[in-house]
Order: C-alpha cells, then structure tokens, then sequence
C-alpha cells in the first residue's frame, strides 16, 4: 500500500495525540489490580487501586487532581468493621513513597537490614504490612508523586500552606470514603514528619467539617505542631538527641558507651529535664562555675568537645554537631535525618556539612523502586514524572495550631487515641522533642491514657531498618486492635 502525505501527516498526528495524553494527568481514574502476599505467615489476596480523583473548587470544576494507591482486603467479610488507614508523608512537598514502599504496605524497596541501597533495584513483599488488619490509602498532596494542578489560574494558596492544605484533603477525604462505601469502617490517619502536622490538623477538620470521626492518628517522626518551645527548651532539648547519635557513632566515654541505650538516655533525659533547662534558662548570667559545670556534663554525653559547648554558650546547633561529631574520628559527617549515615565532605573545616548522607541514599534507591513499581506490577502507565518532592513553595506555615487541633479533636471524640513513633538517630524531629510534644500537647493531663510513644533504634524513617520494621509495624498492628471500640462501647465520658 502507497502511503500519501496525508496518512503520514494522521499517523503522526495520533501517535503525537497518543503521546500527549501520556503527559496529561486524567483528573478521574482508577486501574485496579489483584495481588497476594504473605504476612506474618498468612497469605492475602488483596486489590490495589491505582489512580486519581479531583480536587474541585467552589463551582464543581476539577483544578487539581490527586494521585492515591488503595489497597483492599478481598476475603473481609464485614467490610463496616474493617479499619481503613489513611497515609500522608510530610515535606511539605514530600510525595507519599516513603511509608508505602517501606513501612505500612503489602511491598517494600530492596534494601539492606540496615536500610542501605542495593542492586539490582526492585521490590519485594513485606511480611510485616499492616494489610491483615486494615485497609490503606497513600494519598499524595498537590504537586507530589503524579499528583498535579490542572487550572493553572488557581490561586496556589489554594493548596501551599498550614491550613489550606488540611481544608482541601479534607474535602478530598470526604469524597474518597464516600467513593469507597467505607463511612462505617474505623479510621486512622497516619502521617510521617510534616504530614504528622498535616494529620494532627485533619483530624479536627474532619470532625468539624466533614463530620468524620477517627478511632486513631499515628504520628511517624513528629514536627512541632505549633507547640511553643523556643529559647532554653529548644537547645537543651537537642542534647538526649545528640547522646543517642554519638552512643551509636562510638563516641562516647567508655561508662555511657558500654550502657544500653534504653540505659543511657533515661539519664540523659533526667539530666536535660532538671538541671540542663533551668541553668540555660539564666542565660548570660549563668555563674562560670555552673556554666562550666553544665558544658563538661553535655560533652561527656554528647560527644563534642567541652571547648566547642562552651564556644556556643551551652547552645549547639544540630548542623555543627552532624559536622563536629566524627571530624577527628575518620573525618565523616553523620546524616540530618538519620545519623547512622556517614557522609565525605570537601573539606574537615565548617560548622555544617556539605549534603544530607542519608537523604541521598534514599534518593538511590526509592526512586528506581517507586517508578518500576508502578508501572510493572500496578500497570500505571504515565509519562509524567513521579515527584519525589514536588514544587509546593511558597509554603504558608502562619496560624500553626495542629497540635491544639489535635487536643481538640481529641476532647471532643473519646475514641480518638494518638500514637507517637519516632527513631533515636532522627536529628531534624528528635525523638525528645517528640515526647515534648506528646506531654505538651494536652496541658491538662485528663487524656494521656491516650497518648502513647514508641522509640526505635533508627532515624526519621525507623522502619528502613529490618528489625524497626517488624517492631514498629506489630506497634502499629496493636494500636488498631486497642482502639477498636469492644462490645459496642459508645463514645462518651
């Protein structure tokens, strides 16, 4: 057969228009696929749905749409009384891979136990997925994983801030659940740093204005939730951090460094509670003796150097310290979000280190697992490039009352527990300030039989190490199963 220019101009046209809507985002889809899995020794067949749903604004017309990843139980019987878990990661701008492809879901990246990239790149099953006891959706916020704007005239405030982003998810939430014929089911949030912000904050928008009640909110690595803890609590709050890191680099006097870290930092906690705080609280007036007193202590527990503690007037930034610490031991630096990493700088000099050791390991191996993941085992077939950490900045981080939220939405909803876990070696949401969270964030003491703190031997991603994994999966598991009301329990004080 002759081909005219005519029909090649047509071939060309479609394989163009075939191309195009590869790169353009559907703003409603769904591709569902059946998988098994086996955990804690049970094997589970389960559905995964992969796709988006619009955000919409005031008129009904979609401006954004989101990208999620369902995963279903087939063999429930009572779906009304099967959890659904609702997973969010931080940033802001973070997308939602982290907890989906290696803490909460039925498949996880191919790393080492210790959490360290390997090759050849891929997935595996997980054996320790909450999938037995829950259902979950990863929900990725504007402008994460494949998640995109479509009305390039809407305001970016629209979705880029504190509180615009909890009043859109929300929203999001609400036609989801409904989507899913899942209003009976129980229902967690969970978030992961700043999407710990981000669920503290849903939590009482939902309630409020979804009227949406939660049985659970897991908070992975906590932000500060708007509680105050400037001055002398903020930098005396780093030192149980820098204990708990310099414990595991080997830096520390021989009688701390052969104690168990369960040992050690209940000591050093003591230590920063009730005298590290009150002495920094006297500022420049702080008799030498104790000034010194205080500095000795601190670098006996953190590694450093008493010169360099009393250089910063007691009060050392976390960036010196993730450069300081192995400077004379091997010339390492040790990573921001997890300072079991090492990293190789330009130079020994400098008060911080030249890139985060851990995040770029990640980065290695997340992004080729995420990718192959989506588009070999859930046939999510795009052009579009999967976000890894996507353009949300300006960021408006004003008006900042998460955690009070959180205390509200608690208040008003007696079921509502709260679940804090966090890694010792996290060094950008320590695990300390995360338990200053947690007895900060109800004043009044009336609802800390609800609030519980699980502490791991790893950073801000505890679960990338084998063992974390297992433990703070079961953690999670056990969470679930209390929270779920018994013998029809009704919610009231």
């Amino acid at each position: 057969m002759r081909l005219t220019l005519a029909m090649l101009c047509a071939f060309a046209l479609c394989l163009c228009q075939a191309y195009a809507q590869k790169r353009t985002l559907a703003a409603d889809s769904t591709i569902s696929t059946t998988h098994e899995v086996s955990i804690k020794g049970q094997k589970i067949s389960y559905t995964a749905t992969t796709g988006t749903q619009p955000v919409w604004n005031d008129e009904g017309e979609p401006i954004a749409a989101l990208f999620y990843t369902f995963y279903e139980r087939n063999d429930v019987q009572d779906r009304a009384s099967r959890p659904l878990v609702i997973s969010f990661n931080g940033g802001p701008g973070s997308a939602s891979v982290w907890m989906h492809i290696a803490y909460t879901g039925p498949r996880i990246l191919e790393i080492d136990d210790e959490g360290y990239p390997v090759q050849p790149y891929g997935i595996r099953e997980n054996p320790y997925s909450i999938l037995d006891v829950a259902d979950i959706v990863y929900v990725n916020p504007v402008n994460t994983g494949y998640s995109r704007i479509l009305d390039e005239d809407t305001e970016r405030s629209t979705f880029f801030g504190v509180n615009a982003d909890v009043a859109y998810l929300a929203e999001w939430l609400n036609t989801f659940v409904n989507r899913a014929n899942r209003w009976p089911s129980p229902k967690y949030l969970i978030g992961e740093s700043y999407g710990t912000t981000r669920v503290s904050g849903l939590a009482l928008e939902l309630q409020n204005t979804q009227w949406m009640y939660l049985n659970g909110v897991i908070l992975v690595s906590p932000t500060g939730l708007g509680i105050e803890r400037s001055g002398p609590v903020e930098a005396a709050n780093r030192l149980p951090y820098f204990a708990a890191a310099a414990w595991y680099q080997k830096a520390l006097p021989i009688q701390h460094q052969q104690k168990d870290l369960d040992e050690f930092l209940p000591e050093v906690e003591a230590f920063t509670i009730n005298e590290l705080i009150p002495a920094m609280a006297k500022g420049g007036f702080i008799e030498e003796e104790e000034r010194k007193a205080m500095a000795a202590k601190m670098a006996e527990y953190s590694g450093l150097k008493e010169k360099e503690i009393l250089d910063h007037n007691l009060d050392v930034p976390n960036a010196y310290f993730w450069k300081a610490l192995m400077r004379e031991r091997g010339g390492y630096t040790v990573g921001r979000l997890d300072s079991r990493y090492l990293g190789i700088d330009r130079q020994l000099a400098g008060d911080r280190p030249d890139y985060n050791a851990e995040l770029t390991s990640w980065l290695h191996s997340f992004t080729p697992a995420i990718n192959y993941y989506f588009r070999n085992q859930l046939n999510y077939q795009t052009d579009i490039k999967y976000n890894m950490f996507g353009p949300v900045h300006p960021w408006d981080r004003s008006n900042d009352d998460t955690g009070e939220n959180l205390r509200q939405a608690m208040a008003q909803n007696p079921y509502l527990n709260v679940m804090v876990q966090s890694g010792y070696f996290d060094g950008a949401t320590t695990y300390f300030d995360a338990k200053y969270t947690m007895w900060h964030l109800d004043p009044s003491g009336r609802m800390k039989d609800r609030l519980s703190f699980k502490g791991y031997r790893s950073g801000h991603m505890m679960y990338l190490r084998q063992e974390d994994l297992q433990k703070a999966n079961e953690d999670i598991r056990e969470f679930i199963k209390a929270t779920l009301p018994q013998n029809r329990k009704p919610a009231r004080y």
